[in-house]
């Protein structure tokens, strides 16, 4: 039984200097064979693992890390929470993994620090005004929240935004507010989940990269061949944002994916400028203010495929400059660190959960920005894997659309231009 995080036992170990708390999870033996292999200790590989000991009561599972728990994709993002999109298959998905959000902190005995501060979409020219008001609507048959406020409303609420007026090149001309949008601490995230699932019994083991599939003679998934040797196993999760395409390829399978780079970059830490977070689809960037003071910022993705960790300088310079033109002041700020994140993405900008040719291979990939999808995410996925069917809220998301180009698109939801 996992120790109880509470004041109580805060207080309680102040008095032995805080050196008698019990481990948040366990490191074991690996096993030669397990019922369920989920590749990669992200977010979505950690709830997916929660999930299923939790709802399912599959608990012979082992998460398998090339690196350290959290140290990939869910450490490199800008920890958006939100459900404003277009499409009727994706709206409730997001509704859904918001509303989990809210409650993992209670949930997982773990402080998420989660901040429900609004989105702003600060809206610059009247084909975007269109598009956001058509995304209103559907929203609004799902029950996500999405209103439209003026440039006047729109500057109250932001007083750092004294950019973009009449005389500019893209002049403000309204906003759209989505109240549901949220920020938290995304290594919270990780260590909840890794604690919760270590707690059901799922053994998370780091420092063990798979380097390929296994495939029995029959043409099913056997195990997987990693640094540390071989392990058998019923089925595998390859959940592996990135890097999907490069595993699943050793067993054969080719996936509609291609992999881009997504960058973002933090300031220094300065004093309370912003308390909600601002999109600006029209010139490609959108920011948020950290609990520590930093301002947290993020622009459009490398144009063409790569497996790059760093920023492009004229990916940065568009970002910056478009940034500027907005918020002027901002020139003042210091860089202070970078980062870039690897994202598979399919031809149609929506995820991909489902089963594949392979018996006994799942993926989970796609997720253009799936730090919000975890939640839902891991939930979807644990009843993919433990009933074989596609839970109802990712039905529309398996490979067969490819098959039958029933596209779901999404790509209006993302910052690429």
């Amino acid at each position: 039984m996992k120790q109880r995080y509470s004041v109580f036992s805060l207080v309680r170990n102040a008095f032995s200097s805080h050196e008698n708390w019990s481990k948040a999870w366990r490191s074991p033996p690996l096993k030669p064979a397990y019922d369920v292999i989920i590749i990669g200790a992200g977010g979505h590989g950690l709830a997916t693992a929660y999930y299923l000991a939790r709802e399912f009561g599959i608990t012979n599972v082992a998460v398998l890390e090339k690196g350290w728990l959290g140290g990939g994709n869910i450490a490199r993002n800008t920890v958006t929470i939100r459900s404003n999109y277009m499409r009727d298959e994706s709206i409730p998905f997001y509704v859904k993994s918001v509303e989990m959000f809210e409650g993992l902190t209670r949930e997982l005995n773990f402080n998420m620090m989660h901040s429900k501060r609004s989105m702003i979409d600060v809206v610059q020219t009247y084909g975007r005004l269109r598009e956001l008001r058509r995304r209103q609507l559907a929203m609004d048959i799902h029950g996500a929240t999405y209103q439209q406020i003026t440039t006047q409303e729109l500057r109250r609420r932001i007083p750092a935004l004294t950019g973009g007026g009449a005389n500019a090149r893209l002049p403000i001309i309204g906003g759209m507010v989505h109240t549901d949008a949220a920020v938290n601490r995304h290594d919270a995230v990780a260590w909840g989940y890794a604690r919760g699932a270590d707690s059901h019994g799922v053994e998370i083991h780091q420092q063990t990269e798979v380097t390929a599939l296994i495939r029995g003679g029959d043409g099913a998934i056997a195990g997987v061949e990693t640094n540390r040797g071989t392990i058998r196993a019923k089925q595998v999760v390859v959940a592996v944002s990135g890097h999907t395409t490069t595993l699943t390829e050793t067993a054969g399978l080719r996936l509609p994916l291609r992999t881009m780079n997504l960058t973002a970059f933090v300031s220094e830490p300065v004093k309370p400028l912003i308390d909600v977070i601002v999109n600006c689809p029209d010139s490609g960037f959108y920011l948020s203010q950290s609990d520590k003071g930093e301002m947290v910022i993020g622009g459009a993705p490398d144009r063409g495929q790569s497996f790059r960790r760093d920023i492009k300088q004229h990916v940065f310079e568009d970002s910056v400059s478009m940034m500027l033109s907005l918020f002027p002041a901002f020139k003042k700020l210091k860089l202070m660190r970078q980062w870039g994140g690897h994202l598979d993405i399919a031809h149609d900008s929506s995820p991909i959960m489902s089963l594949t040719d392979v018996a006994g291979l799942i993926v989970t990939a796609g997720w253009w920005g799936g730090y919000k999808a975890i939640p839902a995410g891991g939930l979807t996925l644990a009843h993919l894997v433990a009933k074989g069917t596609p839970h109802p809220l990712m039905a529309a998301f398996t490979l067969n659309r490819f098959k039958s180009l029933d596209y779901v698109m999404e790509s209006g939801t993302t910052t690429a231009r």
